[in-house]
């Protein structure tokens, strides 16, 4: 039966609800806060837009409920997923199993998106924020900033509190509470780490390098990342840093002791003090008269040099021939597990998405629809399901969408 939907949110998940929803038939509105659908989204990866990942282990996404989310990432969903990326027109340009639009432009995707649902007939009001949504009967009426609407069915598709800037002020959160529904804790997620040892900071700002990345939390390990870190005056950022960060916030908030320890010599084949010992004994045989800097050129970066020999208490114009057992495992030490203590996360407005918001247990895991409102559906970032860096989160951002356009009976 056709019905009348309104789709609250023109991002990711927002536009593939409009137009699955559409495809089957429904009478679909898109309502949207900013000038225009996508904002988000155009934004994406530095503006190249990681859409998908050939690896969609669930490792990759994080939820309180990960029974639930078994039911959502699954094969056959995965396959009605790429098969709507096909349909609206995107090329993948896929390296390493990354997928990317061929174009490498974010703002690719939304057009795509975009002229989809306008082929379809979707219409679209921007500049248009939904203040109050109440159900009565079997229609809800919702109260904008361009006048009244009514649906039979509302999806909620307005995103969480990350990227402030885009419009993501964490409204949908109480539209969605006044309705009846659970929101757990939201913290940022996927964004840099500050520490407490700023002067030290200062010095290596500006420097990336590969490393390893372990977080213990009260003293055991909670997950190890692995690739390039950007060093920046207030702590640590980039990819490795980002998919820790979601469990430093957590940690940070319920008062877990949160270390992480830097290996800056991943070039080893084990991290072992031995192996690191025996690297710059031969080292230091075959490249005579140097200083300890010295024997680190090539390795690292000149600032990074600076702070390891600081935090190492040695002076730069050290040989290695003369530094005392207790000084060379010190140096070995600090190399290998350089320690960083951190005191805060980015915030909203750093943060690539959020963690938390409504439990998944709250919704029918086939169609989106919610179990507390019948003709709801909630999708995208509102729901607790946060991924790793590599598409996850907008991976589950179209498939959720995708979900409930295709739900509604």
């Amino acid at each position: 039966m056709k019905k009348q939907v309104i789709v609250i949110g023109g991002g990711a998940s927002g536009l593939a609800a409009a137009i699955m929803a559409k495809t089957n038939h429904h009478s679909v509105l898109l309502l949207e806060r900013n000038h225009d659908c996508g904002k988000k989204l155009s934004m994406t990866g530095n503006g190249r837009c990681n859409y998908y990942n050939q690896d969609q282990d669930l490792s990759h996404y994080h939820t309180t409920e990960q029974e639930v989310l078994k039911e959502i990432i699954t094969e056959d969903n995965q396959k009605s997923l790429l098969t709507f990326f096909d349909e609206i027109g995107l090329v993948p340009r896929i390296r390493e199993g990354y997928y990317y639009p061929y174009s490498n432009q974010a703002s690719s995707v939304t057009k795509l998106l975009k002229k989809k649902a306008e082929e379809l007939g979707v219409q679209t009001e921007t500049d248009c924020l939904v203040q109050t949504i109440v159900k009565k009967s079997d229609k809800f009426y919702l109260e904008t900033t361009k006048g009244p609407k009514q649906a039979a069915v509302v999806i909620l598709a307005a995103g969480s509190k990350a990227y402030t800037k885009t419009g993501s002020d964490g409204s949908s959160y109480e539209l969605a509470q006044r309705l009846g529904h659970t929101i757990l804790p939201v913290l940022p997620s996927l964004t840099f780490l500050k520490g407490q040892e700023k002067a030290l900071y200062k010095i290596w700002a500006g420097v990336r390098s590969e490393a390893i990345l372990t977080l213990y939390e009260n003293g055991q390990v909670k997950k190890v990342e692995q690739g390039e870190i950007q060093l920046t005056k207030e702590g640590i950022s980039g990819i490795c840093t980002f998919n820790l960060s979601r469990f430093v916030a957590h940690g940070l908030l319920d008062g877990t002791k949160e270390e992480i320890k830097i290996n800056f010599l991943p070039c080893l084949e084990k991290p072992t003090k031995e192996i690191a010992r025996n690297f710059f004994e031969e080292r230091n045989h075959k490249l005579k008269n140097r200083t300890l800097a010295e024997l680190l050129e090539g390795i690292l970066k000149e600032k990074l040099i600076t702070v390891i020999l600081k935090k190492a208490h040695l002076r730069e114009s050290i040989a290695w021939q003369e530094l005392s057992m207790e000084e060379q495992d010190r140096f070995l030490e600090i190399l290998l597990a350089f320690p960083f203590s951190p005191i805060q996360t980015g915030d909203y407005e750093q943060a690539q998405v959020c963690q938390g918001g409504i439990p998944l247990k709250e919704i029918d895991c086939q169609t989106m629809e919610s179990k507390k409102v019948k003709g709801l559906f909630l999708v995208g970032e509102l729901l607790d399901v946060d991924g790793d860096c590599g598409g996850y989160n907008l991976t589950f951002a179209f498939l959720s969408g995708m979900l409930a356009g295709k739900g509604i009976k």
